[in-house]
């Protein structure tokens, strides 16, 4: 008899950015006369720049040619693509990353997954609270999260680092031993960061108690402040410590095309065993690499043109982030992140339950959130706004929240 692997069933309810996009589909159903904005789920809306579309027309021209076509390519990726990601996001910041150190995939959220194939089901894992739902969900699928005491909404054998307004959004070190540290930074949901001095703290303790910290950056093209580093590996002793995930979806409106990568630095050695050997070999097995002509996309947004265009758009995105910062903080709002990240953070008003505001906004403002407590237990009290809309829908969402807290 074939049986299943338990740990899904432990899993509470639905992935939480499904159950979001399911509540708002039913009430549009019910509501077709409403025009609902969305500033919710974190997908882009500004389509790609004319030089990442240029590559891959080129790239499709190539792949209909009998002389220029290619079959399977590199599970690591090609080189052309390794080589521009090393030389203009890491070494022009100083950062002494190597090709053979980058692995290019289909998304950051991919990787932030499948980079527990390479760790034993016993090791503890230490998550920032609230955090971003795939680290807790696929440790729980992969029996490190214990079981689910819904009453405290929380994992048995997760760790908890509270990231809140009360310790400035910079989590306490751990007070037991833990195996694994994920950090985001530019961090979602709360769209705050750390500088470089309190990663540190984190680098040194990883160093020192043989723990691995899996470095989030897909939101490193927002950061504005000097003092914040755009990769762990800025930090000294990182190389031996951290593996980072990057992302080209928010950066360079990839969420519909599909293309991250993830560096593993070949210092980092635990057990006496190479990760950076042990990733190549889970990824030549189970992945056979992103597709030549999305990394031919890819590579165009390192060229100088390419750079120029994405930059106006994340300004645009940021300029929205502004809007929704400064009108919900006119509106009374205690509200945290926008600056340097595409995320608005705010407190409900009145203590008021994270889905019963999300319900408030939808259904009396029309306006689409995600609720703080679907990101853990310190996100109860909190919604999500993010800045991934058009101008002028972020302007009317803004008013129309404003308008119904000023009632």
């Amino acid at each position: 008899m074939a049986t299943i692997n338990s740990n899904y069933q432990k899993l509470p309810g639905s992935y939480l950015f499904s159950e979001v996009a399911r509540r708002i589909s039913v009430y549009a159903q019910a509501h077709p006369e409403r025009k609902i904005i969305k500033l919710s789920i974190g997908d882009v809306t500004r389509p790609l720049v004319p030089a990442v579309t240029d590559a891959l027309h080129a790239a499709v021209d190539e792949m209909g040619r009998a002389e220029t076509f290619r079959g399977y390519g590199p599970e690591q990726g090609y080189a052309f693509l390794r080589e521009a990601i090393v030389a203009y996001d890491f070494q022009r910041r100083g950062v002494n990353i190597q090709p053979d150190e980058v692995f290019i995939s289909d998304g950051a959220k991919s990787d932030c997954g499948n980079i527990g194939d390479i760790f034993g089901a016993d090791n503890k894992v230490a998550v920032c609270d609230p955090v971003y739902p795939v680290y807790v969900d696929t440790n729980a699928m992969a029996g490190r999260a214990g079981d689910y005491d819904a009453q405290a909404e929380k994992w048995t054998n997760l760790y908890y680092m509270p990231t809140v307004a009360e310790n400035g959004f910079a989590p306490a070190l751990p007070t037991e031993p833990v195996d694994l540290i994920y950090i985001c930074s530019p961090n979602n949901p709360t769209g705050t960061v750390l500088t470089k001095d309190q990663l540190k703290v984190w680098v040194d303790y990883a160093n020192a108690n043989d723990a691995v910290i899996l470095f989030d950056a897909a939101y490193e093209a927002f950061i504005e402040e000097d003092n914040v580093p755009h990769s762990i590996f800025e930090v000294e002793g990182a190389e031996t410590c951290a593996i980072e995930f990057r992302s080209f979806s928010k950066t360079a409106g990839f969420t519909g095309t599909r293309c991250g990568y993830t560096v593993v630095p070949k210092a980092l050695v635990r057990d006496g065993v190479s990760l950076n050997g042990m990733w190549n070999r889970r990824q030549s097995t189970k992945f056979n690499g992103t597709s030549y002509i999305i990394q031919r996309g890819a590579a165009a947004v390192y060229t100088e043109e390419g750079q120029r265009q994405i930059m106006e758009n994340i300004a645009f995105y940021k300029q929205n982030a502004k809007v929704i910062y400064d009108g919900l903080q006119k509106a009374g709002l205690e509200v945290y992140g926008g600056k340097n990240s595409p995320y608005v953070w705010a407190k409900t008003p009145d203590g008021m339950p994270s889905w019963d505001f999300f319900d408030k906004l939808l259904e009396e403002a029309n306006v689409a959130t995600t609720p703080g407590a679907g990101f853990g237990p310190s996100g109860e009290g909190y919604i999500r706004f993010t800045a991934f809309g058009e101008a002028e829908a972020t302007v009317e969402a803004v008013e129309r929240i404003v308008a119904l807290l000023n009632k």
